[in-house]
């Protein structure tokens, strides 16, 4: 089975191997590591290179659809939720900034062009039109972005969710500051875009967390090809549902990965639905079998 991620050292490779963990290590899973993340993973699941993949939710519809970057409709499926990641700006401690407001006209490393956190970043500066203020977004990946910032050849840097390991290493070793949200603005993130929703990070998560502090947070997802046979898939669903408590253990990514299934016992399989994309018929039986869906 091979299960597509993101590159080295990123929040989907963390979670890729968990999931390894618990369906029989290397000899049974293979994580391959994209260069585009959920861009990439799409396009393998349609070649068939991979059986699974991670893709934040803000990509699935746009597979769906074949609309750019893809050049057709790709016909994914949901599996499972993984988890809601924060995606928060960070600055060095004596930059003066404070607030996400405060990026205006300065140099923001928001990763490599094509991935998924370059794709949050233009979201984020969309919802609350900062690329009018002279913004500058600098395409790097995560390693080369933090390396700018402690050197101080950036102003900012938009990180993936904690904990991994490019920002535990800047936290420790750069004094930084995390910039917060005025409550409309973050208001007009979460009404313009439904794949966010808002999440509390708590002061000493990091040395840069000097309080708590509320950010956008994105749904993240595994899916497959709906060509994913039900027998697998179900398996596949199956695994991930029963370690839902023990995957925070190996891998704290994973956060309260049972709050993201909950609601479909209330709600129905649309609560574990995302952009118009169905679960596969694998996922929805064994939903049934384990009793979150009646």
């Amino acid at each position: 089975m091979k299960i597509g991620t993101a590159e080295h050292s990123s929040t989907f490779e963390a979670q890729g191997f968990a999931l390894q963990s618990i369906l029989g290590g290397p000899d049974k899973v293979e994580i391959i590591n994209p260069s585009s993340a959920s861009i990439e993973n799409a396009q393998s699941l349609d070649k068939g290179v991979i059986d699974y993949g991670f893709m934040a939710a803000n990509w699935i519809g746009l597979a769906r659809q074949g609309l750019a970057p893809f050049t057709h409709p790709i016909d994914l499926r949901l599996v499972a939720p993984m988890n809601a990641g924060p995606m928060f700006f960070i600055a060095r401690a004596d930059s003066g900034l404070k607030n996400v407001r405060d990026l205006a006209g300065k140099k923001v490393a928001v990763g490599t062009r094509m991935s998924g956190i370059a794709q949050h970043a233009r979201s984020l500066f969309d919802a609350l039109d900062l690329h009018a203020s002279g913004l500058e977004q600098i395409f790097v990946d995560f390693e080369t972005g933090a390396a700018m910032l402690a050197r101080g050849d950036i102003d900012a840097q938009l990180q993936c969710p904690i904990p991994n390991k490019v920002m535990s290493a800047l936290d420790h070793n750069v004094d930084l500051c995390v910039l917060g949200y005025h409550d409309d603005d973050m208001k007009k993130v979460v009404t313009r875009y439904s794949i966010y929703r808002t999440t509390l990070m708590r002061k000493g998560q990091l040395r840069a967390l000097h309080e708590d502090i509320m950010q956008p947070a994105v749904i993240n997802v595994l899916v497959t090809h709906a060509r994913q046979s039900i027998d697998d898939v179900a398996y596949m669903t199956s695994h991930i549902y029963r370690h839902r408590h023990d995957l925070p253990q190996i891998c704290a990514l994973f956060g309260d990965m049972n709050a993201l299934f909950e609601p479909a016992r209330t709600q129905g399989p649309h609560a574990l639905e995302f952009e118009g994309v169905a679960l596969h018929e694998g996922a929805r039986q064994a939903y049934r079998t384990l009793g979150l869906l009646s």
